[in-house]
């Protein structure tokens, strides 16, 4: 059972989806600790809730990044996190953070890597006239949305959508990625060499591709 660390920004749908799968008997992970770097992100509400341990870690309070991260970096060691989740926080992370944390911090984004990085991710696919989007579960590196894939979603974009409605239907397959991934990670199914995953059987494989109509 991996202890499991979520950080975030806002509302946390993301993180009412890890604590729905997180409920299930045999789900590998469990929440130990939601940090938020606000202290109106609406998923603080979601973990107490839910019965988790909280805490918010503002990052206007440190004089720099390397200051904020570090507290981060305490506040999970302190909790006994040994894998960490970003679901939807809206901060870039420092290289040494990242490193101290390699191929144990997850992030979710919602485009299909490595087309579309950036915070406007449905926003670019419709601009790009792309007929498949989705979202991306992925090791993080100090390359904002780099690293290895572990998980895809994808979803049709309608000829009438809007980045307001391809976002909502993206969401809607974030929300059975990201658990999934977590899972695949924390069960030992997935294994990181250099940049490349390896998928430990060929249900792991499979459950690494999502599509959505």
């Amino acid at each position: 059972m991996r202890a499991l660390g979520v950080l975030i920004s806002g509302r946390g749908s993301n993180l009412q989806a890890l604590i729905t799968a997180s409920e299930a008997p045999d789900y590998p992970a469990r929440i130990a600790l939601v940090i938020a770097n606000r202290a109106d992100a609406g998923g603080l509400q979601l973990a107490a809730a839910a019965g988790l341990p909280t805490l918010v870690i503002r990052h206007q309070d440190h004089a720099d990044r390397a200051s904020f991260d570090a507290a981060l970096d305490a506040a999970l060691r302190s909790a006994g996190v040994d894998l960490v989740c970003l679901a939807g926080f809206m901060r870039l992370l420092t290289p040494g953070f990242v490193a101290a944390w390699r191929d144990r911090l997850i992030n979710i984004h919602p485009s299909l890597l490595p087309s579309f990085k950036g915070t406007d991710g449905p926003a670019q696919a419709v601009a790009a006239g792309v007929r498949i989007a989705g979202c991306t579960v992925h090791m993080v590196r100090a390359e904002m949305d780099a690293g290895p894939i572990l998980v895809q979603a994808a979803v049709p974009v309608r000829p009438d959508d809007t980045e307001a409605t391809l976002a909502a239907r993206i969401l809607t397959a974030e929300h059975i990625a990201l658990p999934r991934a977590v899972a695949l990670v924390a069960s030992g199914r997935i294994t990181i060499a250099g940049e490349q995953v390896h998928y430990h059987d060929a249900e792991a494989a499979a459950a690494a591709s999502v599509f959505l109509a």
